[in-house]
């Protein structure tokens, strides 16, 4: 008999997480971590990468690298891939997790359409699909050679649907074009690239609902409205879904968008 528990045994295996010492990103370290991988963990605020490995490392016993990266840089893009290649002999996981969420107070981002600006544009599209693009490009070389090969793309609800636009009314939150342009263009590119670099390389995107972080009351009421579970998404949620999209518990899949966001869709 087949025990599930050993198609999630990542023992020996590396995973790149890129947004590492973020929300979600934490919380996907902790949970590859504690299946036994062996972490690469890339973030722009080095501060907070450090703070997260030092809580993996006193709750597991894994080999922690760290990479302090501005996604947005290509410069520091082609640094991290040649790092990566040259430090290690396989690369079996790689979570695109990074993202360019702007904020509201940021110009031209969470503003009407018109006042929605280029460079913040250009800065999304930059950070949410073409760093995700340039990383799996340099790395796929040698994912090739490694175990269980696979990717795991993080998208968004608002990378497959339109948004509610009454969700927002007084509030000073947003839905930018380049958010949602670049989330839709990360869950076309991993269909693209599963076509492409199968059968050696598995690629899947994961694309939450919203994530209850201290959004206006008005806000929160009215999205919990939408969803079939009642309530906003936490980080802790999504711990088992990326664990089962990174392990061989899914190795007949590929070229698929999960969406998990409380019955939205």
């Amino acid at each position: 008999m087949i025990d599930p528990r050993s198609q999630m045994d990542l023992s020996g295996r590396t995973a790149l997480i890129t947004g590492a010492a973020g929300g979600l990103g934490s919380v996907f370290s902790k949970s590859l971590a504690s299946l036994g991988a062996n972490l690469i963990l890339v973030d722009i605020d080095e501060i907070k990468l450090n703070s997260i490995a030092a809580e993996i490392r006193s709750l597991v016993n894994v080999e922690i690298t760290l990479f302090q990266c501005d996604l947005e840089k290509e410069n520091e893009r082609t640094n991290l891939i040649t790092n990566v290649l040259k430090s290690n002999s396989e690369l079996n996981i790689l979570v695109n997790n990074a993202a360019f969420v702007g904020s509201s107070d940021l110009t031209g981002w969470a503003e009407p359409f018109l006042l929605q600006s280029l460079e913040t544009w250009n800065r999304a599209i930059e950070v949410n699909l073409t760093a995700c693009f340039h990383l799996i490009q340099g790395l796929s070389p040698l994912m090739k050679k490694s175990k269980g090969a696979n990717v795991v793309n993080i998208s968004s609800i608002y990378g497959h649907h339109a948004p509610d636009w009454t969700l927002y009314e007084g509030t000073s939150i947003g839905n930018p074009a380049a958010y949602a342009s670049s989330k839709g263009g990360l869950i076309q590119l991993t269909r693209w690239l599963a076509s492409t670099l199968a059968p050696e390389i598995r690629v899947n995107a994961l694309s939450p609902g919203g994530i209850l972080r201290n959004q206006p009351e008005s806000f929160i009421g009215r999205y919990e409205e939408k969803i079939l579970l009642g309530r906003m998404a936490k980080e802790s949620d999504f711990i088992g879904v990326l664990a089962f999209l990174a392990s061989d518990s899914s190795a007949y899949m590929t070229g698929q968008n999960l969406l998990m966001d409380g019955g939205w869709s």
